[in-house]
């Protein structure tokens, strides 16, 4: 039985998990428990599989006279985590290890399927059981698997019926991701926890911004969730002058091209009309309508900086999601309203660096954050042939640990 919680046993594991190889003493010093406690606990963790004992120190060249020091370090195979995006069109799986480094990944398609549910749930499971196989590791080493969804999520990690999207967007799990601990949180918080590493303290809003709008809002180092999950959820944009819908910057730009097209300032077959990326191709290129569009954009997206701005005190919006990096013509327009000073203090806005993934790579730093809040209640296996992949490595959010709202995004 492993040892019960809040002992030196848990102490030690908590050090190993924000620390490379270290000696017994090293411990000793970090955490205030006795030689004995520390040899002891290290022992037992050695036993439950969370802790490798590595060559001593005096064989690692680290130590030339008296008696060598053991030395430990972190099992990071001991289990693996998986971080899912389900998005209405696209499911994406990271599988990662116990430091968030990427051991494997894979990607499925949904189509126009994406509000069948067993089409759904078929997909995922496919797609979670490529990347496990990518990542060349075994379903029952999986600890955490995190969900994340376009709906608002819950405390209880459920999503308000609403007879119909979000229902079918969060219609649980559990069957088709089996193995482990199955959380399902809201993929605009998710985004939050992915950027909060290069935020640092500041209070911000993730905005996940391609078909629609939906924020992750981080506010004096919390994340919001309100009593249905639904903070950060962008109907409101509706009533907003200006706005008028919760749309993000993909769909309103295809919109704006039809509009163009309609009145006869672009031609029916214009390859602008078919992807919101080649409109901002097109403006940098200096094309009259492009840049018209792309104006009338970045004024939409500075009225909600503005909104988010006036109601939280926030101090930067991330314009997040695949949109982000194509759309940077429109976050310098947005940045340059907000910069005339009507509505000061405005936030800085900037563009995510995390493209795509974003969503998938908060859910592994949710994941691992699950598991290091309470390792010893998860079993692992014994150490067995288990790659130790060469991928990125998701930095840990250690931030609170709850999630909501959205549609597509």
């Amino acid at each position: 039985m492993p040892p019960p919680r809040g002992t030196s046993a848990e102490t030690l594991l908590a050090y190993a998990f924000d620390s490379s190889a270290f000696t017994a003493t090293e411990a000793i010093d970090a955490t205030g428990l006795t030689r004995s406690t520390v040899l002891g606990a290290a022992e037992e963790l050695v036993r439950l599989g969370w802790l490798r004992e590595l060559d001593d120190a005096r064989a690692a060249g680290e130590y030339r006279m008296g008696r060598p020091a053991r030395r430990y370090e972190l099992d990071t195979v001991a289990g693996v985590v998986v971080g899912v995006d389900a998005g209405q069109h696209r499911v994406t799986a990271f599988v990662a290890d116990l430091r968030g480094t990427v051991l494997g990944r894979a990607e499925g398609a949904l189509g126009e399927s994406g509000l069948d549910v067993p089409v759904r749930l078929g997909v995922l499971a496919d797609t979670v059981a490529a990347a496990l196989a990518s990542a060349d590791v075994d379903r029952t080493r999986v600890l955490v698997t995190v969900v994340g969804i376009p709906a608002p999520v819950d405390a209880a990690g459920a999503s308000p019926d609403d007879g119909g999207f979000w229902v079918r967007m969060n219609p649980g799990f559990a069957d088709a991701v089996p193995d482990g601990r199955v959380l399902v949180e809201n993929d605009a918080n998710l985004a939050a926890l992915a950027e909060r590493p290069s935020s640092g303290d500041a209070s911000f809003a993730a905005l996940l911004s391609g078909e629609r709008f939906g924020a992750g809002l981080v506010v004096d180092g919390v994340l919001l969730r309100g009593a249905h999950g639904g903070a950060g959820e962008m109907r409101v944009l509706e009533l907003v002058e200006g706005v008028g819908s919760s749309d993000g910057i993909g769909a309103v730009a295809r919109t704006f091209v039809a509009d163009a097209v309609v009145a006869g300032h672009i031609p029916t077959d214009a390859a602008l009309a078919a992807d919101a990326a080649l409109v901002f191709a097109a403006a940098r290129s200096g094309d009259p309508v492009a840049r018209t569009i792309v104006d009338r954009l970045g004024d939409r997206l500075a009225r909600v900086c503005v909104l988010l701005a006036s109601l939280l005190d926030i101090d930067r919006v991330v314009v997040a999601g695949a949109i982000a990096q194509p759309a940077v013509a429109v976050i310098d327009r947005a940045r340059d309203l907000l910069a005339k000073g009507h509505f000061d203090p405005v936030p800085e806005l900037v563009a995510s660096s995390l493209g795509a993934d974003v969503v998938v790579i908060g859910a592994v730093a949710h994941a691992v954050d699950a598991v290091r809040a309470d390792p010893l209640s998860f079993p692992v296996l014994s150490r067995a042939a288990a790659p130790r992949g060469s991928g990125p490595t998701v930095p840990s959010s250690r931030a609170g640990r709850t999630m909501h709202p959205a549609a597509s995004r």
